[in-house]
C-alpha cells in the first residue's frame, strides 16, 4: 500500500486529497474446481465414498488453500455430491485435520449427507484412531473428559476450557517404547482437534504437533484445567520430531444410509507412521 506516491505505514494520517494505492486481493470462485489428483478410494458406490486420505491434503478450500484439496479430488472423481455442506464443501460430512491421515467418508447426495451428520450426531458413526504421543502412558485405558472450545489467548489453537464443549475421547495403549506409546483413540464427542487437545493437556503430546506439543519438550497450556484423569510419566524431551503429528485415522464404522447395513473400513497407517514408530527405542 502506498500513500501519496510512497510507501504507507500504520502510524501515517491521511487528509482530504491524499492519493491512496492498493492491490485489490484477487477474487476466488465459491464453487472448487474438479482437479486430477490420485486418490485412494478404499469404498464407492451411488450413496458414499469413502477415501484413505494423505497426510498433508487439505480437506476443503479455505484461504491459502483454494487448490489440492481432497474437495478438489473428490470433483475429479466425477458424478453428483452432496450441497448440504455449502457449495465450497460438497460431499464433505466431516473433517480430518490437514496433518492427519486416513479414513473419511464423502456423501454422494443430500439425503446420505443428512443421514450420515445424523449418525454423527448420535455417535452411531464412530472414528478410531491411532496415535503415537511423546512419553510413557502408564495405564493401560481410559477416558478423557475436557470442555474444549478455542484457547482464550491464541484463537487458532482449541483447549481445554471450562467455557468449552462437552468433549470425551477413550483411549487404550496399543504398545510402548522407552519414550514413547502407541494409542488407539475413540471419538465419543467430534470437537476441533480434540484428540491432539486432550492427549497434549493430559501430557502426553502427539509426536509432531508443533501446535500442541511444541518441537522441544512440552508446552503447557496455563489456562487450560487438563481433561481428566491424570496419570502416567512425564513426556520425553525428545527433539528429532516427525514432519506432522503421527495421527492416523485407522477406522471407520457406520450404517449404510440407504439400506442401513452396517459398514467397517480399516486403512493401515501410512510409511511415514510406521517408519517413524519402527524408529524409536
Amino acid at each position: 500500500m502506498a500513500l501519496n506516491g510512497t510507501a504507507a505505514h500504520a502510524s501515517d494520517h491521511v487528509a482530504e486529497g491524499d492519493v491512496i494505492e492498493f492491490n485489490a486481493p484477487i477474487a476466488r470462485p465459491h464453487a472448487a474446481a474438479p482437479e486430477a489428483i490420485d486418490l485412494v478410494v478404499v469404498y464407492e458406490d451411488e450413496d458414499i465414498v469413502v477415501v484413505d486420505k494423505p497426510a498433508g491434503m487439505v480437506v476443503h478450500p479455505a484461504p491459502g488453500h483454494y487448490t489440492g484439496t481432497l474437495v478438489n479430488a473428490l470433483l475429479g472423481l466425477g458424478g453428483a455430491w452432496s450441497a448440504a455442506g455449502g457449495e465450497e464443501r460438497p460431499g464433505i460430512v466431516h473433517r480430518l485435520d490437514k496433518g492427519t491421515s486416513g479414513l473419511i467418508v464423502a456423501a454422494r447426495n443430500d439425503i446420505a449427507h443428512r443421514k450420515l451428520a445424523g449418525q454423527l450426531a448420535d455417535r452411531s458413526l464412530s472414528r478410531t484412531y491411532l496415535a503415537i504421543v511423546r512419553g510413557v502412558v502408564k495405564s493401560q485405558a481410559g477416558e478423557l473428559e475436557g470442555a474444549i472450545g478455542r484457547h482464550p489467548k491464541e484463537r487458532k489453537r482449541m483447549a481445554v476450557v471450562a467455557s468449552g464443549r462437552f468433549a470425551r475421547t477413550r483411549y487404550e495403549v496399543v504398545e510402548r517404547k522407552s519414550a514413547h506409546t502407541l494409542v488407539r483413540c475413540d471419538l465419543d464427542t467430534g470437537r476441533t482437534h480434540q484428540i491432539r487437545v486432550h492427549l497434549a493437556a493430559l501430557g502426553f503430546p502427539i509426536a509432531g504437533d508443533a501446535e500442541y506439543g511444541g518441537r522441544r519438550g512440552v508446552r503447557r497450556d496455563p489456562a487450560s484445567p487438563g481433561p481428566t484423569p491424570r496419570g502416567g510419566s512425564p513426556p520425553s524431551n525428545q527433539t528429532d520430531e516427525p514432519a506432522r503429528p503421527m495421527l492416523h485415522a485407522w477406522r471407520l464404522r457406520l450404517r449404510h444410509p440407504r439400506t442401513g447395513a452396517e459398514m467397517s473400513f480399516e486403512a493401515p497407517p501410512p510409511e511415514d507412521f510406521n517408519a517413524y514408530w519402527s524408529s524409536l527405542q
